[in-house]
C-alpha cells in the first residue's frame, strides 16, 4: 500500500472491528504524524529530534502508543452509542457479514417485539464487541545501517531493527508485526531477543509474528530460522507475487491456485516440523514449554476482487482470513490519499498501472502513470538535473561509485552513472536504452509518504510535494470513491462495485499477469543472453505455468457448478487462450529442451 496510504488507518477503521496495517519504515512521517494527532486531541506535541538518542524506535513508540488510545478511546465512544439508525454501534454491527453469529444476533434483536428481549440483546451485543487490531509492517530490505560520529556502525540501529524496538517497546497489545520481502538474518536474530514475543499462554500473544512469503518453501524456512530463535509465526500471509500492489516479486511462475493446494495438504506437517523446532528452542531459551504447538493462521492477499473469489478461498483452500488492499485506496474512510491522487485511481486503466523497474531496491515495482511525482521526475530529466534531492536515504545500497552506499534513485548517482555511459562510446540505441534504466529510478520514501503530507496540509521535505501510488493491478477493476460500508458490502456479497462486467477471475488474472511477465523476460534474454543457468530458470518457468494451468483444469473438473457463481465455462475458456500463448512462445523461444540437453 506505500507508507502514508495506511499510515492512519486504524485510527479510522480500527472502532469498527477492521484491522489494519501501519508501515512504521519512514520516521519522518511518523513523526509528521504524531505532530497532526496531538493537537487533534487536545494534547501538547512534544517533538522526538535526530538528536534525541534512539530517536528513531521513540518515535514509532510514542506514535503507536498514541494511536492505540485514539483507538480505545473512539471504540468506547462507539460501544456506548445509540441503538438507533445512523449511529456508530449500528454501523459496526451493519457491516459486518451476515452469517457472523453477532450480526444474527444484532438483526433479530432489530426485530424483537419482546422490550426486555431488546434491552438484553443490546447488552449482550455491547459486551461482545471488540476494535480491530492495530498492526505494524516492516520491509526486511529496508535495513540501513546508521554509524555513529566516528563512522562506526552502531549496534542493533539499523532502519528495520530500530523499527521492530519501537513497535516492541509500545504498548499495543493483541497486535502483529508483519515482515515481508524475504529473512533478514540480522532482524530476524534481534526479534529473537524481543520477549515482548514471548506466548503467555497456548496460542496467546501479546504481540504476534506474521510473515508474507510467496510459497511453502519460504514459510517453512522462514519459520524454522524463527523457530529456532523460540519465536513462533502465528500467521503466514501468501501474496500473489505479481498480483498485488507496491513491490511485486516476480515468481518462478508458480501460480496461486497450486501454491495454495500445497499449503493445503502440508499444513500439519508445516505445524508439526515449526513445533519440533520451537519447543526446543523454548527449553533452551528460559521461554513457557506447551505441549502442543500453538495455532497457524493461513491468509492471502493479491488480485481478490469479489465475494465469490474471497469466498471459494476460505472454503476449498481453508484460508483464514483474506487481505483486499488496493480496492481500499478508493474509501477514504479507511485511507489517506490525497485527491488528485484519488482522481487518478478512478480513472486508471490496465494500461494505467505499469511493472516497472522505478524502485532503486531492484524488484520489480508496480506504478500509476500520471502521478505528481512521475511528472516532477520527468520536469528534473528536462531541465538536465534527474535524479532525487534523496533526503531520506532509506533506499542507499549502490556501491558502485562510492564506499558509502548511495539510491539509485538520487541526483548523485544518475549524474556519475550517466557519466560513466557516456564515456563508453555505446551504439546510440544500447545508450538510450541504459540511460532511460537509470533515469527510471524513483524517489519512493518522499513520493510514497506525500499523500499524507498533501491531505493533511504538513510539508514532510520542503519543496518535495510529488506523490507515488502503487496500486495492484486490480485497481483498474474499480472506478469511484465508495464509502466503507460500500466496500465491506462488496466483500460480503450484498452488492457489486466493480465496474468491469468482463474482469477475469482472479486466477486467469494472475496467470496472464506471468505469462506477459515471462514474456518480458524471454525478450530479454533474445536481446542479452545471460548463461545456460538463466536458460534453465526460463524453462523452468514455462513447466510452471502449464503445470499450473493443468491444476486449473483439475479444479474446474472437481468442484461442483454451485460453487462457482462465475462461469466455469470462461475460465475454461481463459485456461486455454494462456496455454495457446505458451505454446505460441514455446514455438517461438524454443523453449522446450529437447532430450539431449
Amino acid at each position: 500500500m506505500g507508507l502514508a496510504y495506511t499510515i492512519d488507518s486504524p485510527v479510522k477503521v480500527a472502532c469498527y472491528g477492521i484491522n489494519s496495517v501501519i508501515s512504521i519504515i519512514e520516521d519522518r512521517l511518523i513523526e509528521m504524524m504524531r505532530s497532526h494527532y496531538y493537537p487533534q486531541i487536545n494534547e501538547q506535541y512534544q517533538p522526538i529530534s535526530p538528536a534525541v538518542e534512539d530517536y528513531r524506535a521513540k518515535r514509532i513508540t510514542d506514535y503507536l502508543n498514541l494511536v492505540n488510545r485514539m483507538v480505545k478511546e473512539s471504540f468506547e465512544k462507539l460501544k456506548q452509542s445509540a441503538f438507533e439508525t445512523g449511529s456508530e454501534i449500528v454501523k459496526y454491527f451493519e457491516m459486518l457479514p451476515d452469517d457472523n453469529k453477532l450480526k444474527q444476533l444484532y438483526l433479530r434483536m432489530t426485530l424483537s417485539d419482546d422490550s426486555n428481549e431488546t434491552e438484553q440483546l443490546k447488552i449482550f451485543l455491547r459486551s461482545k464487541i471488540k476494535p480491530g487490531s492495530i498492526d505494524v509492517n516492516i520491509m526486511t530490505k529496508v535495513d540501513k545501517d546508521q554509524f555513529n560520529e566516528q563512522g562506526v556502525v552502531k549496534e542493533d540501529s539499523s532502519d528495520a531493527v530500530s523499527a521492530l524496538r519501537g513497535y516492541a517497546n509500545s504498548n499495543l497489545s493483541n497486535s502483529s508485526v508483519i515482515f515481508s520481502a524475504g529473512l533478514n538474518p540480522r532482524l530476524f536474530n534481534y526479534l529473537g531477543k524481543c520477549r515482548q514475543f514471548d506466548a503467555n499462554g497456548l496460542g496467546k500473544f501479546e504481540k504476534k509474528v506474521i510473515i508474507k512469503v510467496s510459497d511453502f518453501r519460504s514459510a517453512l524456512i522462514q519459520g524454522k530460522y524463527l523457530a529456532k530463535k523460540g519465536i513462533w509465526v502465528s500467521e503466514f500471509r501468501i501474496e500473489s507475487g505479481l498480483n498485488c500492489g507496491g513491490h511485486a516479486f516476480g515468481s518462478d511462475g508458480s501460480l496461486i491456485g497450486p501454491i495454495l493446494e500445497e499449503f493445503k495438504k502440508k499444513r500439519d506437517e508445516l505445524v508439526g516440523t515449526l513445533y519440533d523446532i520451537y519447543s526446543k528452542a523454548t527449553i533452551n531459551n528460559d521461554r513457557i514449554v506447551f505441549n502442543q504447538p500453538h495455532p497457524i493462521q493461513l491468509s492471502v492477499q493479491g488480485g481478490i476482487g469479489t465475494h465469490e473469489e474471497d469466498n471459494f478461498l476460505h472454503e476449498y483452500y481453508g484460508i483464514q482470513s483474506t487481505g483486499w488492499g488496493t480496492p481500499f485506496l478508493l474509501v477514504p474512510e479507511a485511507t489517506t490519499v490525497d485527491n488528485d491522487t484519488l482522481e487518478l485511481l478512478c480513472h486508471a486503466t490496465k494500461d494505467d498501472v505499469i511493472l516497472s523497474k522505478n524502485s532503486p531496491l531492484g524488484i520489480g515495482f508496480y506504478f500509476l502513470k500520471g502521478t505528481s511525482s512521475d511528472k516532477e521526475k520527468m520536469n528534473r530529466i528536462e531541465k538536465g538535473m534527474p535524479g532525487s534531492p534523496c533526503t531520506e536515504k532509506y533506499l542507499e545500497s549502490n556501491t558502485e561509485f562510492t564506499k558509502k552506499p548511495i539510491c539509485t534513485a538520487s541526483r548523485r548517482y544518475q549524474k556519475l552513472k550517466i557519466g560513466q555511459l557516456q564515456s563508453m562510446d555505446l551504439p546510440e540505441a544500447e545508450y538510450q536504452k541504459r540511460r532511460k534504466e537509470v533515469l527510471d529510478k524513483e524517489c519512493l520514501c518522499i513520493g510514497l509518504s506525500n499523500a499524507a503530507s498533501r491531505k493533511y496540509k504538513f510539508s514532510l521535505v520542503k519543496k518535495l510535494n510529488a506523490v507515488t501510488i502503487c496500486p495492484g493491478p486490480n485497481i483498474s477493476h474499480f472506478s469511484r470513491i465508495v464509502s466503507l460500508k460500500e466496500m465491506t458490502d462488496h466483500i460480503y456479497g450484498r452488492t457489486n462495485i466493480i465496474r468491469n462486467p468482463g474482469r477475469q477471475h482472479l486466477f486467469i488474472n494472475e496467470l496472464f499477469l506471468n505469462i506477459q511477465h515471462f514474456k518480458e523476460q524471454l525478450m530479454a534474454e533474445q536481446e542479452n543472453p545471460v548463461d545456460n543457468k538463466h536458460k534453465k530458470s526460463l524453462f523452468n518457468i514455462y513447466d510452471n505455468l502449464m503445470s499450473g494451468i493443468a491444476y486449473y483444469h483439475f479444479l474446474m473438473a472437481q468442484i461442483s457448478p454451485e460453487s462457482f457463481v462465475f462461469s466455469k465455462e470462461k475460465i475454461k475458456q481463459g485456461l486455454n487462450e494462456a496455454e495457446k500463448q505458451l505454446n505460441l512462445l514455446n514455438k517461438e523461444f524454443q523453449l522446450t529442451p529437447s532430450p539431449e540437453k
